[in-house]
């Protein structure tokens, strides 16, 4: 099943987390040859797209039936207006989460690459990936004499060497299918800067995914299931004041504004000014007005000043403000899919750990007594999830592990010293385990499991505070 090579790491990282995978205490319980398979099949899966893409839908504005139906009807359309793009996918929806829709994603096809190259940045080829077209910022490099109308193929540079503007490329590159050139080359590298209109119009992708870009903005959002899940998992109700500390874009900000009915207030901290207007556009555009976002600092967020009120005037806050916070940290996020290349340092990897306790640290500051508090990464790192997690429960007592629901994915893993009990509590997704499976054939019975399996990789843990 494997077209492009695993996810290409630093040796030094790649040894950090074999280790992590085939801990003694992983390697007791499943055996070392079990635990080899599923790290293999780890890097695997993360250079390629999952089998589904999830859409969470607007159902605080229609009933997931009506979105459904005009999702599908805009994907008929879209692909019957591009040749070679194949038969519209069905979408699906999830029995355990009844705000999402499943757009099966087909491939790897058997598309035949052409003479003529076009070469991506590594960014843009994991778009492409996921059913985006090209566009000029992603360009790196274009035929001599390439004008609209040309018919190419598409790689990617997934070591990050090739110079912008080149004429050709002979460095590691992955293949990503065929499209039509939009622009001739002279227009993607003029000298005032390329504009960032449509580049490459792919018509023979070798995963086929429809585009979502700016497709029924008021009904559906763009997210991967476990984020998904983690909306869920946090449980908002009507009324509520509920705290999104690391906000940006505003995905699970919006998804938790829906799910209270734009009833209570969300607060979005989040420090880079852009990305906080980001969320805000998000907002509105799915008409979510309970939605209040500051560019803050989390860490600072929190108030020793006791005659400081909890009101509009934002950041910083009393201790003990919010019914519900939700910390999904800045990660490594080496969870990511589909992801060729990681040129992180092993010291790059392992520093977020001391950024994610002082949040955690502020978080539980700020949560009210028999409030909740889930903390979530999109990374497969031990120190940055059930580590932190064991370090959570030693340093505040007040803190419980709750049960998720729902619970999709798998229990935490071993290596942390965190008991089975409080593993089982924990959720994990994990692609790799799917992957390592002998077949992946997708019938009816199982479309549940494949789209609850084959996932980014993702950690959650929730919290009570007593």
């Amino acid at each position: 099943m494997s077209v492009f090579p695993q996810l290409a790491l630093k040796p030094e990282v790649r040894d950090h987390l074999h280790s992590v995978y085939t801990h003694h205490e992983v390697v007791s319980e499943v055996g070392k040859d079990e635990a080899e398979r599923a790290f293999e099949a780890l890097l695997s899966c993360l250079s390629h797209p999952p089998m589904f893409t999830c859409v969470r839908a607007s159902t605080h504005l229609h009933p997931l039936r009506d979105i459904q139906h005009k999702l599908q009807q805009h994907i008929t359309q879209q692909i019957s207006s591009h040749e070679g793009r194949g038969s519209p996918a069905v979408i699906h929806t999830h029995s355990h989460l009844p705000d999402v829709l499943l757009v099966p994603v087909h491939g790897p096809r058997c598309v035949d690459s052409l003479d003529s190259e076009v070469i991506v940045g590594a960014q843009c080829g994991n778009a492409v990936l996921r059913g985006a077209h090209v566009f000029t910022p992603g360009v790196l490099s274009a035929p001599k004499f390439m004008k609209a109308g040309d018919v190419v193929s598409v790689f990617s540079d997934i070591d990050g060497k090739c110079t912008r503007g080149a004429k050709e490329f002979q460095g590691k590159k992955v293949f990503l299918g065929n499209g039509v050139s939009q622009v001739e080359r002279s227009e993607i590298f003029c000298s005032d800067g390329p504009n960032k209109g449509l580049a490459i119009r792919m018509t023979e992708p070798l995963y086929q995914s429809p585009s979502f870009d700016g497709v029924l903005t008021e009904d559906v959002f763009l997210q991967n299931l476990p984020s998904v899940v983690v909306g869920h998992v946090l449980g908002p109700r009507p009324g509520e004041r509920i705290l999104d500390m690391c906000a940006a874009p505003g995905g699970k900000t919006t998804h938790i504004a829906s799910l209270m009915r734009n009833q209570g207030t969300v607060v979005a901290l989040e420090k880079i000014k852009s990305k906080m207007e980001k969320i805000i556009q998000n907002a509105k555009s799915l008409k979510l007005d309970c939605i209040k976002a500051y560019c803050y600092n989390s860490i600072q967020a929190v108030s020793s000043n006791i005659t400081h009120e909890c009101s509009a005037d934002g950041p910083p806050f009393p201790e003990e403000s919010f019914d519900r916070i939700l910390l999904d940290a800045p990660c490594s996020g080496l969870g990511q899919r589909p992801n060729m290349s990681c040129g992180w340092s092993l010291k790059e990897v392992c520093s977020y750990q001391p950024l994610q306790r002082k949040l955690f640290t502020t978080a539980v500051r700020l949560l009210k007594k028999g409030g909740v508090l889930v903390y979530s990464t999109c990374t497969v790192t031990l120190a940055e999830n059930e580590e932190q997690v064991a370090w959570a429960l030693k340093t505040f007592p007040c803190l419980t592990l709750e049960p998720q629901v729902p619970h999709l994915g798998s229990g935490g893993m071993r290596g942390a010293g965190l008991s089975h009990d409080h593993r089982k509590l924990l959720q994990r997704f994990r692609p790799e385990l799917f992957w390592a499976e002998k077949s992946h054939t997708l019938s009816s019975e199982s479309l549940q499991h494949h789209a609850s399996s084959d996932t980014i990789g993702f950690f959650i843990a929730k919290f009570m505070k007593r």
